[in-house]
């Protein structure tokens, strides 16, 4: 025991080292997003995260986006507590049988026109759940997807990507 305490005080640290300041990718990409969002809605993005059965991986990184590293809002982001507030929906996970109805619900309450994202594999394919007695399917068989973003789970700079995708394809 007192071996295991002395290496808790001398040893490092066991954590990852945070990107520099200045980490020009995602400043690039979050400055194309806040000017495309700013230029075709006119105003903030709002986006509502719906977890339809995830094992949470991605929601971590959804989460991520808002630490003080990648700090969405300064891009025009903002994540709402209501469908009702949403440009965008983001889903999570494979749709199990118990969310279904609820996310179609959340669907339904979404004010048109809307996006939907189909967040991991999970949510692209049912990923390591694929043919569980438990899910649904994917998220494209309950509720229409217009963006698939692929990854176990995501990076937090590929969902800002796949979101600069969106508002690119969009006509609204």
């Amino acid at each position: 025991m007192r071996r295991l305490i002395l290496q808790g005080l001398f040893r490092k640290a066991l954590t990852e080292t945070s990107p520099g300041p200045g980490d020009e990718m995602l400043d690039a990409t979050g400055a194309r997003l806040a000017e495309l969002t700013q230029r075709k809605l006119g105003r903030s993005l709002a986006i509502r995260e719906v977890d339809a059965g995830s094992c949470n991986g991605c929601e971590l990184e959804i989460h991520a986006l808002n630490n003080a590293f990648y700090d969405i809002e300064r891009f025009g982001f903002r994540f709402v507590a209501s469908p009702r507030h949403a440009d965008v929906l983001m889903v999570t996970g494979p749709v199990t049988t118990n969310m279904r109805e609820a996310l179609e619900r959340t669907y339904a309450a979404t004010p048109s026109p809307k996006w939907v994202v189909a967040l991991g594999d999970c949510g692209m394919n049912c990923g390591v759940f694929a043919g569980s007695y438990a899910v649904a399917g994917p998220v494209s068989a309950i509720i229409p997807v217009d963006v698939e973003i692929p990854g176990c789970p995501p990076t937090p700079l590929a969902i800002i990507e796949a979101l600069v995708r969106l508002v690119e394809s969009s006509a609204r």
